[in-house]
């Protein structure tokens, strides 16, 4: 079992069941496809939440996605999970829910993203696929989303503003090569870019003639993760969702979770239950 996150786990799960719903929902008048499940970081199938939940254990995506009975069923339901105790529990847990379609391989979700998108060309006029990324901290590279371009694919993808990126740019800019090299598979741009898109210089001089230089973290550092990200996925994909904020207890933003997408319409059907999502939590009209 997963001992992972707060409220904000099953608010995550519940965008995402919601979303596959309907996409079965239209789907189901299109026998001709064959369609995909791809999830990235499956877990074991239950997940154990801190919050105010009633119940203290949630099934988590994997369980929720495979016990959709209508309008239809995915063809195939591809689980990848890194750690092999938790995979082997994902299989026994899966098992009494669904016999059929349902792989469970204990492997890392890069490699399963490219894998996914080499099956994807040979297979795009019969198949599309609906995925779901969302990893803990940076462990996604890049050059794994950036292989699903033109691809039949509706991907979900949770990104880590608030954790690793933001902690990896450090207030004094000083940042260690191997902490660089992370920051340019996590976004896909050089260390030149990195720094101009997050730190400011300013040279003074004192009265003695001494220069020096002052670096100021961009004060929305969180904020410009996400655009630059976003702006990242829009290479890639043809449309964004607008993102729906994942906070801690304290309300500080960890997680903007989004749908990458080439067909408008589901990117429309995904803004319309990430609206419906906000205004249940904050009693608000998100329009």
């Amino acid at each position: 079992m997963n001992k992972f996150g707060g409220i904000w786990t099953f608010e995550k799960i519940k965008i995402l069941e919601k979303y596959a719903k309907a996409y079965l929902e239209i789907m189901k008048d299109r026998p001709y496809w064959k369609l995909i499940y791809f999830d990235g970081f499956a877990g074991s199938g239950d997940i154990e939440i801190d919050g105010v939940l009633d119940e203290k254990i949630i099934h988590g995506a994997a369980k929720k996605i495979v016990s959709i009975q209508e309008p239809r069923l995915f063809d195939i339901y591809y689980f990848v999970e890194l750690n092999k105790k938790k995979a082997e529990s994902l299989t026994k847990s899966l098992e009494q829910v669904r016999k059929g379609g349902v792989y469970v391989v204990s492997e890392d979700c890069n490699k399963k993203l490219n894998d996914l998108a080499a099956f994807l060309k040979s297979k795009g006029k019969t198949h599309k696929a609906l995925a779901f990324v969302d990893p803990c901290g940076m462990e996604v590279n890049w050059s794994s989303i950036e292989c699903l371009k033109d691809l039949p694919v509706d991907l979900w993808i949770l990104v880590p503003t608030g954790l690793g990126p933001n902690r990896m740019l450090t207030r004094t800019g000083k940042i260690s090569d191997s902490w660089f090299s992370k920051l340019e598979s996590f976004f896909g741009i050089n260390r030149k870019l990195i720094i101009s898109n997050f730190y400011t210089f300013n040279e003074t001089i004192d009265l003695f003639g001494a220069r020096e230089v002052q670096v100021s973290k961009n004060v929305k550092a969180v904020e410009k993760i996400k655009q630059l990200y976003t702006n990242k996925i829009k290479e890639v994909f043809k449309f964004v969702s607008d993102p729906y904020e994942l906070e801690n207890s304290t309300h500080c933003i960890m997680y903007h979770f989004f749908l990458a997408s080439n067909n408008k319409t589901a990117v429309s059907i995904a803004n319309d239950i990430i609206k419906k999502a906000k205004n249940d939590k904050y009693g608000t009209d998100f329009n």
